[in-house]
Protein backbone atom coordinates (compact mmCIF):
# COMPACT_ATOMS: atom_id res chain seq x y z
CA UNK A 1 0.00 0.00 0.00
CA UNK A 2 2.77 2.39 0.90
CA UNK A 3 4.64 1.60 -2.31
CA UNK A 4 1.47 2.19 -4.32
CA UNK A 5 0.93 5.55 -2.63
CA UNK A 6 4.52 6.63 -3.36
CA UNK A 7 4.08 5.69 -7.00
CA UNK A 8 0.82 7.63 -7.15
CA UNK A 9 2.47 10.70 -5.66
CA UNK A 10 5.37 10.48 -8.14
CA UNK A 11 3.07 10.08 -11.12
CA UNK A 12 0.81 12.87 -9.87
CA UNK A 13 3.80 15.21 -9.47
CA UNK A 14 4.93 14.42 -13.03
CA UNK A 15 1.42 15.01 -14.34
CA UNK A 16 1.18 18.36 -12.55
CA UNK A 17 4.54 19.45 -14.00
CA UNK A 18 3.39 18.52 -17.49
CA UNK A 19 0.13 20.39 -16.93
CA UNK A 20 2.02 23.50 -15.83
CA UNK A 21 4.39 23.37 -18.81
CA UNK A 22 1.79 22.55 -21.44
CA UNK A 23 -1.09 24.55 -19.91
CA UNK A 24 -3.32 21.50 -20.26
CA UNK A 25 -4.73 21.31 -16.73
CA UNK A 26 -8.45 20.99 -16.76
CA UNK A 27 -11.29 18.69 -15.79
CA UNK A 28 -10.36 15.04 -15.64
CA UNK A 29 -11.62 13.31 -18.76
CA UNK A 30 -13.93 10.34 -18.73
CA UNK A 31 -12.66 7.36 -16.80
CA UNK A 32 -11.82 4.23 -18.71
CA UNK A 33 -9.71 6.14 -21.26
CA UNK A 34 -6.58 4.06 -20.47
CA UNK A 35 -6.20 0.59 -21.96
CA UNK A 36 -3.57 -1.89 -23.01
CA UNK A 37 -2.96 -2.28 -26.74
CA UNK A 38 -0.43 -4.96 -27.62
CA UNK A 39 1.48 -4.47 -24.38
CA UNK A 40 1.40 -0.68 -24.69
CA UNK A 41 -0.53 1.81 -22.62
CA UNK A 42 -3.05 3.50 -24.90
CA UNK A 43 -5.04 6.68 -24.32
CA UNK A 44 -8.56 7.03 -25.68
CA UNK A 45 -9.46 10.59 -26.62
CA UNK A 46 -12.54 11.43 -28.66
CA UNK A 47 -12.40 14.18 -31.24
CA UNK A 48 -14.29 16.49 -28.89
CA UNK A 49 -11.86 15.79 -26.05
CA UNK A 50 -8.84 16.35 -28.33
CA UNK A 51 -10.25 19.69 -29.44
CA UNK A 52 -10.85 20.74 -25.82
CA UNK A 53 -7.25 20.11 -24.71
CA UNK A 54 -5.61 21.34 -27.94
CA UNK A 55 -4.53 18.06 -29.51
CA UNK A 56 -4.14 17.97 -33.29
CA UNK A 57 -3.41 14.89 -35.38
CA UNK A 58 -2.24 14.53 -38.96
CA UNK A 59 -2.14 11.40 -41.07
CA UNK A 60 1.41 10.86 -42.28
CA UNK A 61 2.81 8.17 -44.55
CA UNK A 62 6.35 6.81 -45.04
CA UNK A 63 8.25 8.46 -47.89
CA UNK A 64 11.88 9.03 -48.90
CA UNK A 65 13.42 12.11 -47.28
CA UNK A 66 16.76 13.78 -47.90
CA UNK A 67 18.56 13.58 -44.60
CA UNK A 68 20.42 16.43 -42.93
CA UNK A 69 23.84 16.23 -41.34
CA UNK A 70 24.15 18.02 -38.03
CA UNK A 71 27.26 20.20 -38.17
CA UNK A 72 28.87 22.85 -36.01
CA UNK A 73 28.83 26.51 -36.96
CA UNK A 74 31.06 29.33 -35.72
CA UNK A 75 30.34 32.96 -36.58
CA UNK A 76 33.77 34.33 -37.49
CA UNK A 77 35.35 37.61 -36.46
CA UNK A 78 36.01 39.48 -39.71
CA UNK A 79 38.70 41.83 -38.38
CA UNK A 80 41.36 39.95 -40.35
CA UNK A 81 39.41 40.22 -43.62
CA UNK A 82 38.93 43.95 -42.99
CA UNK A 83 42.65 44.40 -42.28
CA UNK A 84 43.70 42.47 -45.39
CA UNK A 85 41.24 44.38 -47.59
CA UNK A 86 42.46 47.74 -46.33
CA UNK A 87 46.12 46.70 -46.47
CA UNK A 88 45.77 45.49 -50.05
CA UNK A 89 44.01 48.71 -51.08
CA UNK A 90 46.79 50.73 -49.40
CA UNK A 91 49.48 48.65 -51.11
CA UNK A 92 47.85 49.17 -54.52
CA UNK A 93 47.68 52.92 -53.89
CA UNK A 94 51.35 52.95 -52.86
CA UNK A 95 52.27 51.05 -56.01
CA UNK A 96 50.45 53.54 -58.21
CA UNK A 97 52.22 56.42 -56.49
CA UNK A 98 55.61 54.71 -56.86
CA UNK A 99 55.03 54.03 -60.55
CA UNK A 100 54.01 57.64 -61.18
CA UNK A 101 57.11 58.91 -59.40
CA UNK A 102 59.29 56.42 -61.27
CA UNK A 103 57.92 57.62 -64.59
CA UNK A 104 58.78 61.23 -63.71
CA UNK A 105 62.33 60.39 -62.61
CA UNK A 106 62.89 58.16 -65.67
CA UNK A 107 61.74 60.99 -67.95
CA UNK A 108 64.09 63.43 -66.18
CA UNK A 109 66.98 61.00 -66.62
CA UNK A 110 66.27 60.65 -70.35
CA UNK A 111 66.24 64.43 -70.80
CA UNK A 112 69.53 64.77 -68.90
CA UNK A 113 71.21 62.15 -71.05
CA UNK A 114 69.87 63.69 -74.24
CA UNK A 115 71.28 67.12 -73.28
CA UNK A 116 74.71 65.60 -72.81
CA UNK A 117 77.71 66.79 -70.72
CA UNK A 118 77.93 70.06 -72.60
CA UNK A 119 74.60 71.27 -71.20
CA UNK A 120 74.39 69.56 -67.83
CA UNK A 121 76.89 68.98 -65.09
CA UNK A 122 78.01 65.46 -64.24
CA UNK A 123 76.71 65.78 -60.70
CA UNK A 124 73.24 66.62 -61.98
CA UNK A 125 73.28 63.58 -64.25
CA UNK A 126 74.32 61.37 -61.34
CA UNK A 127 71.51 62.79 -59.22
CA UNK A 128 68.96 62.10 -61.96
CA UNK A 129 70.28 58.54 -62.34
CA UNK A 130 70.13 57.96 -58.57
CA UNK A 131 66.56 59.21 -58.34
CA UNK A 132 65.49 56.99 -61.24
CA UNK A 133 67.13 53.87 -59.79
CA UNK A 134 65.68 54.56 -56.33
CA UNK A 135 62.19 55.01 -57.71
CA UNK A 136 62.51 51.77 -59.72
CA UNK A 137 63.43 49.94 -56.52
CA UNK A 138 60.44 51.49 -54.75
CA UNK A 139 58.18 50.23 -57.53
CA UNK A 140 59.63 46.72 -57.22
CA UNK A 141 59.09 46.75 -53.44
CA UNK A 142 55.52 47.99 -53.86
CA UNK A 143 54.78 45.29 -56.44
CA UNK A 144 56.17 42.66 -54.07
CA UNK A 145 53.94 43.95 -51.26
CA UNK A 146 50.86 43.75 -53.47
CA UNK A 147 51.71 40.17 -54.52
CA UNK A 148 52.40 39.16 -50.92
CA UNK A 149 49.10 40.51 -49.65
CA UNK A 150 47.18 38.86 -52.52
CA UNK A 151 48.87 35.53 -51.77
CA UNK A 152 48.21 35.93 -48.04
CA UNK A 153 44.51 36.56 -48.69
CA UNK A 154 44.25 33.40 -50.78
CA UNK A 155 46.21 31.30 -48.30
CA UNK A 156 44.16 32.45 -45.33
CA UNK A 157 40.69 32.51 -46.90
CA UNK A 158 40.85 30.46 -50.08
CA UNK A 159 40.54 31.50 -53.72
CA UNK A 160 36.95 32.79 -53.56
CA UNK A 161 37.30 35.05 -50.53
CA UNK A 162 40.91 35.83 -51.41
CA UNK A 163 39.92 37.13 -54.83
CA UNK A 164 37.02 39.06 -53.27
CA UNK A 165 39.49 40.75 -50.88
CA UNK A 166 41.81 41.69 -53.75
CA UNK A 167 38.98 43.00 -55.91
CA UNK A 168 37.06 44.48 -52.97
CA UNK A 169 33.98 42.88 -54.46
CA UNK A 170 30.42 43.22 -53.09
CA UNK A 171 30.95 39.92 -51.23
CA UNK A 172 33.67 41.46 -49.06
CA UNK A 173 32.00 44.87 -48.87
CA UNK A 174 28.88 43.28 -47.38
CA UNK A 175 31.02 41.40 -44.85
CA UNK A 176 32.91 44.54 -43.81
CA UNK A 177 29.63 46.44 -43.47
CA UNK A 178 28.14 43.45 -41.58
CA UNK A 179 25.24 43.18 -43.99
CA UNK A 180 26.35 39.53 -44.07
CA UNK A 181 28.21 37.41 -41.54
CA UNK A 182 30.67 34.63 -42.32
CA UNK A 183 29.99 31.23 -40.77
CA UNK A 184 32.50 28.39 -40.68
CA UNK A 185 30.51 25.15 -40.76
CA UNK A 186 32.46 22.07 -39.70
CA UNK A 187 31.24 18.52 -40.24
CA UNK A 188 31.66 15.95 -37.48
CA UNK A 189 35.01 14.18 -37.67
CA UNK A 190 34.85 11.46 -40.32
CA UNK A 191 31.85 12.93 -42.20
CA UNK A 192 32.33 14.05 -45.80
CA UNK A 193 30.22 15.54 -48.59
CA UNK A 194 31.08 15.19 -52.26
CA UNK A 195 29.57 18.61 -52.88
CA UNK A 196 28.38 20.93 -50.10
CA UNK A 197 24.80 22.16 -50.58
CA UNK A 198 24.28 25.65 -51.98
CA UNK A 199 22.09 26.47 -48.98
CA UNK A 200 22.22 25.23 -45.41
CA UNK A 201 20.57 26.24 -42.17
CA UNK A 202 21.64 27.46 -38.75
CA UNK A 203 19.60 27.57 -35.57
CA UNK A 204 19.44 30.93 -33.85
CA UNK A 205 19.34 30.67 -30.05
CA UNK A 206 17.39 30.67 -27.82
CA UNK A 207 14.24 29.75 -29.80
CA UNK A 208 16.24 27.63 -32.30
CA UNK A 209 14.66 29.44 -35.23
CA UNK A 210 16.22 28.38 -38.52
CA UNK A 211 17.93 30.87 -40.81
CA UNK A 212 19.27 30.21 -44.30
CA UNK A 213 22.98 30.22 -45.08
CA UNK A 214 24.53 30.56 -48.56
CA UNK A 215 27.59 28.59 -49.59
CA UNK A 216 30.80 30.50 -50.31
CA UNK A 217 33.70 28.05 -50.52
CA UNK A 218 35.51 25.25 -48.69
CA UNK A 219 37.15 26.43 -45.49
CA UNK A 220 40.93 26.75 -45.50
CA UNK A 221 41.31 25.49 -41.92
CA UNK A 222 39.45 23.20 -39.56
CA UNK A 223 37.84 23.98 -36.25
CA UNK A 224 40.40 22.78 -33.70
CA UNK A 225 37.64 21.53 -31.41
CA UNK A 226 36.10 19.24 -34.02
CA UNK A 227 38.82 18.36 -36.54
CA UNK A 228 36.36 17.91 -39.40
CA UNK A 229 35.98 19.16 -42.97
CA UNK A 230 34.69 22.72 -43.06
CA UNK A 231 32.95 25.18 -45.36
CA UNK A 232 32.32 28.91 -45.41
CA UNK A 233 28.71 30.10 -45.57
CA UNK A 234 27.08 33.53 -45.50
CA UNK A 235 24.19 34.41 -43.23
CA UNK A 236 22.24 37.67 -43.10
CA UNK A 237 23.63 40.21 -40.66
CA UNK A 238 20.16 40.76 -39.17
CA UNK A 239 19.63 37.04 -38.51
CA UNK A 240 20.21 37.41 -34.78
CA UNK A 241 23.65 35.80 -34.88
CA UNK A 242 26.77 37.59 -33.69
CA UNK A 243 30.53 37.07 -34.23
CA UNK A 244 31.88 34.59 -31.72
CA UNK A 245 28.66 32.59 -31.43
CA UNK A 246 28.58 28.81 -31.85
CA UNK A 247 25.45 27.40 -33.47
CA UNK A 248 24.02 24.16 -34.78
CA UNK A 249 24.10 23.92 -38.55
CA UNK A 250 22.25 21.53 -40.86
CA UNK A 251 23.51 20.48 -44.28
CA UNK A 252 21.35 18.42 -46.63
CA UNK A 253 23.14 15.26 -47.73
CA UNK A 254 22.45 13.34 -50.96
CA UNK A 255 21.40 10.25 -48.99
CA UNK A 256 17.73 9.51 -48.39
CA UNK A 257 15.89 7.84 -45.53
CA UNK A 258 12.47 6.23 -45.91
CA UNK A 259 10.12 6.92 -43.03
CA UNK A 260 7.49 9.21 -41.53
CA UNK A 261 8.73 12.78 -41.03
CA UNK A 262 7.31 14.32 -37.85
CA UNK A 263 7.80 17.92 -36.67
CA UNK A 264 9.51 18.76 -33.40
CA UNK A 265 6.13 19.78 -32.00
CA UNK A 266 5.12 16.09 -32.11
CA UNK A 267 7.89 15.02 -29.74
CA UNK A 268 7.40 14.75 -25.98
CA UNK A 269 10.21 14.00 -23.53
CA UNK A 270 9.56 11.63 -20.65
CA UNK A 271 11.77 9.53 -18.35
CA UNK A 272 14.94 10.32 -20.26
CA UNK A 273 13.51 9.37 -23.66
CA UNK A 274 11.77 11.06 -26.56
CA UNK A 275 8.37 9.86 -27.76
CA UNK A 276 5.58 10.54 -30.20
CA UNK A 277 1.94 9.56 -29.97
CA UNK A 278 0.53 7.50 -32.82
CA UNK A 279 -2.93 6.13 -33.50
CA UNK A 280 -3.42 2.47 -32.55
CA UNK A 281 -7.17 2.38 -33.05
CA UNK A 282 -10.25 4.56 -33.28
CA UNK A 283 -9.63 7.63 -31.07
CA UNK A 284 -6.83 5.71 -29.33
CA UNK A 285 -3.19 6.74 -29.13
CA UNK A 286 -0.05 5.14 -27.74
CA UNK A 287 3.45 6.40 -27.15
CA UNK A 288 6.09 5.34 -29.68
CA UNK A 289 9.81 5.83 -28.94
CA UNK A 290 11.87 8.19 -31.06
CA UNK A 291 15.30 6.71 -31.72
CA UNK A 292 18.19 8.77 -30.29
CA UNK A 293 19.91 8.64 -33.70
CA UNK A 294 16.78 9.39 -35.74
CA UNK A 295 17.60 11.03 -39.05
CA UNK A 296 16.60 14.69 -39.56
CA UNK A 297 15.10 16.05 -42.77
CA UNK A 298 13.93 19.64 -43.25
CA UNK A 299 13.78 20.18 -39.48
CA UNK A 300 11.73 17.02 -38.98
CA UNK A 301 12.56 13.68 -37.40
CA UNK A 302 12.31 10.68 -39.71
CA UNK A 303 10.74 7.64 -38.01
CA UNK A 304 11.69 4.51 -39.92
CA UNK A 305 10.07 1.81 -37.75
CA UNK A 306 6.39 2.46 -38.53
CA UNK A 307 4.63 0.71 -41.39
CA UNK A 308 2.02 2.46 -43.47
CA UNK A 309 0.19 5.72 -43.00
CA UNK A 310 -0.45 6.62 -39.36
CA UNK A 311 -2.27 9.37 -37.50
CA UNK A 312 0.38 11.26 -35.52
CA UNK A 313 -0.25 13.78 -32.73
CA UNK A 314 1.59 16.82 -34.11
CA UNK A 315 0.30 19.38 -31.60
CA UNK A 316 -0.24 18.79 -27.90
CA UNK A 317 1.60 15.53 -27.17
CA UNK A 318 2.26 16.86 -23.64
CA UNK A 319 -1.51 16.99 -23.10
CA UNK A 320 -1.87 13.35 -24.18
CA UNK A 321 0.95 12.30 -21.86
CA UNK A 322 -0.71 14.21 -19.03
CA UNK A 323 -3.98 12.35 -19.65
CA UNK A 324 -2.11 9.05 -19.80
CA UNK A 325 -0.54 9.73 -16.41
CA UNK A 326 -3.84 10.84 -14.91
CA UNK A 327 -5.46 7.63 -16.09
CA UNK A 328 -2.68 5.52 -14.64
CA UNK A 329 -3.01 7.35 -11.29
CA UNK A 330 -6.75 6.66 -11.27
CA UNK A 331 -6.20 3.01 -12.18
CA UNK A 332 -3.59 2.67 -9.44
CA UNK A 333 -5.94 4.31 -6.92
CA UNK A 334 -8.77 1.98 -7.86
CA UNK A 335 -6.43 -1.02 -7.40
CA UNK A 336 -5.38 0.24 -3.94
CA UNK A 337 -9.01 0.70 -2.92
CA UNK A 338 -9.65 -2.91 -3.79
Amino acid sequence: MQGGSMMQRAMLSAALVLCAVGSVCGPVLAQGRISREGGRVAVRLTGEERARIGVVTVRLAPAPHRIEILAYGSILDLARITDLTNSYAGAVAALRTARAKAEVSASALRRARNLGPAAIAGAQLETAEGSAYTDEATVAAAESQVRTLAATAQQEWGPVLGRAIVERSPLVTRLIERADLLVQVTLPSGETLKAPPATAFAEVPPESERVTMRFVSPATRTDQRIQGVGYYYLVAGDSGLLPGMSVQAFLTAPQEKVGIAVPESAVVHWQGGAWIYRSVGADTFARHPLKPDAAISADRFVIDDLDGATDIVVTGPQAVLSEELKGQIQASGDADDD
